[in-house]
Formats: C-alpha cells, structure tokens, sequence
C-alpha cells in the first residue's frame, strides 16, 4: 500500500515537472512572438512616418520659408510632387549637434544654432526660428511613444585637395558614391578667386573661372590653374559632378587670414534677413572696434553647371561692399535673399592687403550639399528600426534615413 502511494506522488511530481516545463516552453514561445509582433509594428511605423514626412509639405506649407509655427510636420517641396524635398525647410530643423552660438551685438544677447560644415562655409539660425525635436515629436502624435532620428546624407560625396598651391594651383577631386567611385562622372567647376586691393578706399572683388573635367574610372580628377601664381592666393573651388541625373557638390577654400572674418548669420527667414556679423561678435571671442572690408554677392547654379550672379533689390545691384567692424556699438550690416530661389552667398573680406578670405552661406542646405540630423540620439535604445528613401533636394541627390525606436518603457528578455 506504502508502495503504491510512493509510485503515486512520484508520478504526480513527475506530472508537475512536465507541466511546469510545458508553461515555460509555451511562455517563452509566446514571449517571442510579442516581441517579434512589437518590432514588426516598429517596422511598419516607421515605414509609414518616413513617407508621411518626405510625401507633405507641412502645415504651413511655406513654413520654411517664414517665422510661422509649424502646426503640420513635412519636408517636402510645396512647389513639387513626390520625394522632392524643400531644401529651405530643412534649414529651419534644429541641429542634432547641439553646437549653440551667442552672438554679443544685441541685448539681451541672440543665440544660433551652428549648421555650419567645415571651413569656408556657414550657416547659422536663429534658435527661436527653429524646430525643436519636442515640437516635432508633438506635432507628428508621438511624443511619450516613439523617439527618432531624421537624417539627409548627399549621396555623392565630391572632396577636393589642394597638392600644390601655384605655379600652378593643383587640385585633385574625388567623387565617390554609397560604397562606390562615381566613376566618369561629369566635372563642372567653378574657381572663385579674390581680388585684395592695395588701397583702403577699395574694398575686395573677385573673378570667376569656369572648366569642367571628367573622372576616371576611380571617380579622381585632377584640376591645375597655371594663372595662379601666389602661394597666399585667396580663392573658394565649387565642383559639380554629375552622371545621369546625379548630382553632387563639394567645395574647397583657402584663407590668408583665420583670425578674423565675416559670419553671415540667418537673422530673419521671413524676410530673407542676412546678418553680416564680425566673428569677434560670436561667444565674445575677440575685441570690439576690429574691422574687416567685405564684397558680398549672391550667386545662383545656372542649368549649364555655371554660377550666375543675382541682384540684390534694384536690378543690376550685384554686389554690396562695406566694412563689418565688432562690439555693440557697430550695427551688423545686412542683405536680403530671394526668397524661393536657392544659391549661394559669396562674401569676400579683407583685413589687409595681404590678408582675407572667402566664407561661403547656402541659401537652402542643397546648394552646398550640406547634410542634415535632425531628432534624438539611438544610442542605447533596446530596438531601432530603420527605413531608407532617394530624395533630390534642389537637384542634388540624397539619401534619407530614419530611425525609430519605441519609448514606452517596455522591456523584453529575449
């Protein structure tokens, strides 16, 4: 009878064990298909974000181009259908590199947030005209559930070096795509260089020399200028490859004087405002009363891969010169930009006459191929999807990514 009950109670620990092991087998099984149903759910999100900011213009539409909240979140070009992006409304997202600039002329003091890419170009927006990842979060419904990252990559990169600097300027190009030479590829360049005048009543100019090559097989072109005789020779390179309908652009700059120049600063998108401000002005890095000549000028990319200037206000005004000069008692002077036409704002300054520089502003981040950031960090998150789009933004090919990862505090053990 003892025996009996043993074999029984043995038997039903035996029948638990299983059970239980059952439970937990079936536990995890349906563990994993949550977690598989949630990160296909992200998928899916971020699918579906992606196109709804790249396929609407937002609301306003035009909200790139005024000081307007933004009450709709998207990117695309109003002015066209499809994965056209407004290269002006990307200039409007805050930066994701937390670079913020304060500028000493006003009280109380502006701050910028510092889109600028490397020497010889800039781009600086007034902090309370940008869009904040907060807001975006908000306006797009997501906030508290998603976070994500938004980021605009040209998908031509054009670098250019400088192996000899006269007798003759040598410059050797290479284009390279995502992973590959963008091999015999079209050049179209243009030398910018400057004129420093020898006399303090002249304020500095500059001619333009255009050539184009092509790349061989390596995506590599050499560029030689036998005109360029001074080794201290102040000149910006602009270079437009292009192959099929893709387009990419780079640029190179040579300065004879770092410590001081000019920083054209977005003061008003709505009114097209540029700010010509000394770089003394920026953080309190320098003395007040320090001068610089300027010649400024607008210019726009032509459809034959040639820059052409555009008048500032009265027709036939291509250029504006005067002196920027540092300290609060020296009102920064300004330009006004076409308001729907991208390009480039040229500024050549000069500290002496053998000193100066070029600095280079995009009008709409494409007509320097700047890349864009914009949103939260992904580092760390627990799953992040991510999804890819070709974009053009001003005709300059890009590639589109976003990162989308889930907020809500779940974690799963996998």
């Amino acid at each position: 009878m003892a025996s009996a009950t043993i074999d029984h109670m043995v038997s039903l620990i035996v029948f638990i064990g299983a059970l239980l092991i059952f439970i937990g087998l079936f536990s995890q099984s349906i563990q994993t298909a949550n977690v598989y149903e949630r990160h296909r759910a992200l998928s899916t999100k971020t699918s579906d974000l992606l196109d709804t900011m790249l396929l609407n213009p937002g609301v306003p539409a035009n909200w790139g181009q005024s000081n307007s909240d933004v009450t709709g979140f998207g990117v695309q070009d109003p002015e066209f259908t499809q994965y056209q992006i407004s290269p002006f409304s990307l200039m409007r997202l805050e930066a994701s590199n937390g670079n913020i600039l304060e500028c000493d002329k006003s009280s109380p003091n502006i701050y910028y947030d510092d889109e600028s890419l490397g020497s010889g170009s800039t781009l600086l927006i007034p902090v309370d005209q940008a869009l904040n990842y907060s807001s975006a979060l908000t306006i797009l419904g997501i906030k508290n559930t998603y976070g994500f990252q938004l980021t605009f990559t040209p998908d031509i990169t054009v670098s250019i070096t400088e192996n000899q600097a006269s007798s003759p300027l040598s410059l050797t190009l290479s284009a390279t795509g995502t992973g590959f030479p963008f091999a015999y590829a079209t050049v179209n360049y243009c030398l910018i260089q400057a004129k420093l005048p020898q006399s303090q009543a002249e304020y500095p100019a500059y001619t333009v020399q255009s050539g184009d090559v092509t790349t061989d097989q390596q995506g590599i072109a050499n560029i030689s200028f036998p005109s360029i005789t001074d080794p201290n020779q102040v000149y910006a390179f602009v270079a437009y490859a292009h192959l099929n309908g893709v387009l990419g652009v780079g640029y190179h700059t040579r300065t004879s004087s770092n410590d001081q120049y000019v920083v054209p600063i977005v003061q008003n998108m709505a009114t097209q405002q540029i700010a010509l401000a000394h770089n003394f002005d920026l953080n309190g890095t320098g003395p007040e009363g320090s001068s610089l000549k300027y010649n400024a000028t607008f210019v726009i990319l032509k459809q034959d891969f040639t820059l052409s200037e555009l008048s500032f206000g009265a027709p036939g005004n291509l250029s504006l010169v005067g002196t920027v000069t540092s300290g609060r008692g020296n009102p920064s002077p300004n330009v006004f930009l076409p308001p729907t036409t991208t390009g480039i704002l040229i500024v050549t300054y000069q500290l002496s006459p053998t000193q100066g520089g070029i600095v280079m502003m995009p009008w709409g981040i494409s007509s320097l191929a700047f890349p864009v950031t914009f949103g939260g960090n992904p580092q760390g998150q627990e799953w992040v999807t991510t999804d890819l789009r070709q974009v053009t933004i001003g005709g300059v090919a890009y590639q589109v990514k976003l990162e989308l990862w889930d907020t809500t505090g779940q974690q799963v053990t996998t």
